[in-house]
C-alpha cells in the first residue's frame, strides 16, 4: 500500500537496490544466486515459516526486476538462467509486464459474505429478512449464512446495524477495474491478459506482494555506465517521492551523480500535450466527434479503446507528455538515451509499442529509482546542488493530480478561444472510468472533454509511487506555485510541436 512503509516495500526494496547494485560492480552476474540469501539471511523465516519458500519467492522478484520471466514451482533451473541475454542495456523486457509468482499467492477466496463475532443476534435480524435466497438463518442466537445459497449480493451487509457482516474481496481483484483476474485450477489468482492494461494496481493491493511487473533496473544501470549520455525525464509527480525533505533540486543532483548528464521534466511534455488536445478538441469536437478524451494515461486509453472500440478515436491521438519529452530531447540530443522516470507501470507498456521505442530507452518507476539511489550511495543531504528547474507551466505540472489535465487543455482552449465553453468531466480508477464511458456512449456527455485516470488520484497514486498520495498531491500544489508561468500555451519549448510533423504527433499503438 502506497505511502506506509511495511515488510513488503522493504522487500521490494532490497531487490532493487541489490539489482541496481549488480549491475553498477559488473564482473560475473551469476552472483545473482547468492542475493537471496543475502536478502533473507539466518535460518529463520521472516514473512513465512520456510525460509527456503521465502528465498524462492525472492529469487522469482529478482528475475523479474532483470525482466527475465517469472517461473513456476515445478521448473528447475539455475536463478541466473537467461540473465546474459538481459544483460545489455538494449534489452527490452520480455512479456506479460504484470506477473504473478504463483508459489507466493496466498489463494484468497473470490468473494464471500462473512458474519463476524459482532453479531448481536438482535430479534429484528434483518439480514435475514433482506436475503433473496433465504440463505441466512439462526443458530444459537447467531446468524450464520450458508455459503452454497449465498450469492454475494450485499444486501445484508448493508442492512445489519451493527456492521457485523462483512463482503471479503480479492484485494488485487477488487483493486482490478478490468475484472481480469480470475482464479487458477488451485484457486490462485490468475491474470486474464486479454483484459489487462497493466496499470499495476493488483500490484499494489496485493498484501503477499505475489503480483510484481518486470524492470529495467539492471539495463538502465548498464546504459549510465556506457559513454552515451543518458538523461532523465522526469513525471511531475516525482514531488516528496524520495523523502518528505528531499527536494526537486536535490533529485536532480541526485540524478547527475548516478551517472545522468540532466533531468527534464516532463512537465514541458504535458504543456506540449494540452497544446496539442486543445486543437484536437476544437478541430474534432462536436463537428466530427460527440466528445473527446484525454490521451495521457495510458492504462485509460487502452481500456477505452478495448471497452468501447467503436469509439476509439474519440481518444485524442496527442502523443503522451512522456513522448513528447523524450521527442523533444532527442532533437536537443541525437545521440543520447532518455529514461522515464514516473508513477506508473503501464508507462512500461506503453515504452515498448514500436511507434515509442526510438524516443523513450527505459522505464523505471519512483520506487525502482530508489532502489538505484541506493545502490549508488546516495545522500541527498550532501549533494551540490544547483538551482530548481522551473522550465514548465504551473498546469504542465499539475497533469499528476486528477482534474490537472482537463485544466491545462481547457485553459489551452481559452487561449485560442476565450469564448468557448467547455465542459469536463473526470474519473479516477478504471471501474470510475468504465461508468464515465458508458454515460458518454448514452449521450450523457457530448461536447465534453473527458479525463481519464486508471489510478485514484492520477498519477499520484500510480503503482510505482512510494510517498502518501494526500501529502505527496499537497506538495504538488505548493511546487506548481514555484513556476515561472501558469499557462501551457505560455511555454518556451512551444517551438518543438513545428520541429515534428503532423504525422508523428498520432500514436500508433501497435
Amino acid at each position: 500500500m502506497r505511502g506506509i512503509y511495511s515488510n513488503k516495500t522493504i522487500i521490494r526494496h532490497k531487490v532493487f537496490t541489490e539489482i541496481a547494485r549488480m549491475a553498477f560492480e559488473g564482473g560475473d552476474f551469476k552472483r545473482i544466486e547468492n542475493l537471496p540469501y543475502e536478502i533473507v539471511p539466518g535460518e529463520i523465516g521472516k514473512n513465512y515459516d520456510n525460509i527456503f519458500l521465502e528465498r524462492a519467492i525472492v529469487g522469482e522478484r529478482l528475475r523479474a526486476t532483470i525482466g527475465l520471466p517469472i517461473r513456476k514451482m515445478s521448473e528447475h533451473a539455475p536463478l541466473s538462467e537467461g540473465i546474459d541475454a538481459s544483460a545489455i542495456d538494449e534489452k527490452y523486457y520480455d512479456p506479460p509486464l504484470i506477473n504473478i509468482i504463483k508459489f507466493a499467492c496466498h489463494a484468497c477466496p473470490e468473494k464471500r459474505i462473512l458474519i463476524t463475532n459482532g453479531c448481536q443476534g438482535c430479534i429484528e435480524h434483518p439480514c435475514i429478512e433482506v436475503c433473496p435466497k433465504q440463505a441466512i438463518h439462526m443458530e444459537n442466537g447467531r446468524s450464520v449464512i450458508d455459503q452454497e445459497k449465498c450469492i454475494k449480493c450485499g444486501k445484508c451487509v448493508s442492512a445489519c446495524p451493527y456492521n457485523a457482516i462483512i463482503k471479503q474481496e480479492r484485494p488485487c481483484a477488487a483493486a482490478c477495474g478490468m475484472n481480469a483476474i480470475k482464479s487458477d485450477e488451485y484457486g490462485r489468482a490468475d491474470i486474464d491478459y486479454d483484459q489487462c492494461v497493466s496499470c499495476g494496481m493488483c500490484l499494489v493491493s496485493c498484501p503477499f506482494s505475489a503480483i510484481v511487473d518486470k524492470s529495467q533496473i539492471f539495463q538502465t544501470v548498464l546504459a549510465l555506465k556506457s559513454d552515451t549520455p543518458i538523461y532523465a525525464a522526469i513525471a511531475p509527480s516525482f514531488v516528496k517521492q524520495f523523502g518528505d525533505k528531499v527536494s526537486p533540486a536535490q533529485v536532480r543532483a541526485a540524478l547527475k551523480a548516478v551517472g545522468f548528464e540532466d533531468m527534464v521534466e516532463v512537465a514541458i511534455g504535458a504543456d506540449l500535450c494540452a497544446v496539442q488536445e486543445a486543437n484536437d478538441f476544437l478541430e474534432e469536437v462536436p463537428e466530427h466527434q460527440k466528445w473527446m478524451g484525454t490521451s495521457c494515461c495510458p492504462a485509460w486509453s487502452v481500456m477505452a479503446k478495448k471497452t468501447y472500440p467503436e469509439h476509439a478515436g474519440y481518444i485524442s491521438m496527442s502523443l503522451t507528455p512522456m513522448v513528447l519529452t523524450g521527442r523533444m530531447i532527442k532533437k536537443q540530443h541525437p545521440d543520447c538515451k532518455v529514461v522515464f522516470i514516473g508513477p506508473c507501470a503501464a508507462k512500461k507498456l506503453e515504452a515498448s509499442r514500436r511507434s515509442v521505442r526510438s524516443d523513450i530507452d527505459f522505464v523505471l518507476t519512483f520506487e525502482e529509482m530508489a532502489g538505484v539511489f541506493d545502490a549508488k550511495g546516495i545522500d541527498f543531504d550532501k549533494l551540490e546542488v544547483e538551482e530548481s528547474l522551473q522550465t514548465s507551466s504551473s498546469l504542465g505540472k499539475g497533469f499528476a493530480a486528477s482534474g490537472g489535465v482537463a485544466a491545462a487543455v481547457v485553459n489551452a482552449i481559452h487561449c485560442i478561444d476565450p469564448e468557448m465553453e467547455v465542459k469536463t468531466v473526470k474519473a479516477e480508477g478504471l471501474s470510475e472510468c468504465k461508468k464515465m464511458l458508458a454515460m458518454a456512449k448514452a449521450g450523457r456527455y457530448d461536447g465534453y472533454l473527458l479525463e481519464g485516470m486508471a489510478c485514484p488520484g492520477g498519477c499520484m497514486g500510480g503503482a510505482g509511487v512510494l510517498a502518501d498520495v494526500r501529502k505527496a498531491t499537497m506538495a504538488l500544489e505548493q511546487e506548481k506555485k514555484q513556476s515561472d508561468f501558469e499557462k501551457p500555451s505560455h511555454s518556451d519549448y512551444l517551438k518543438y510541436l513545428d520541429l515534428i510533423t503532423k504525422e508523428d504527433l498520432y500514436e500508433n499503438e501497435n
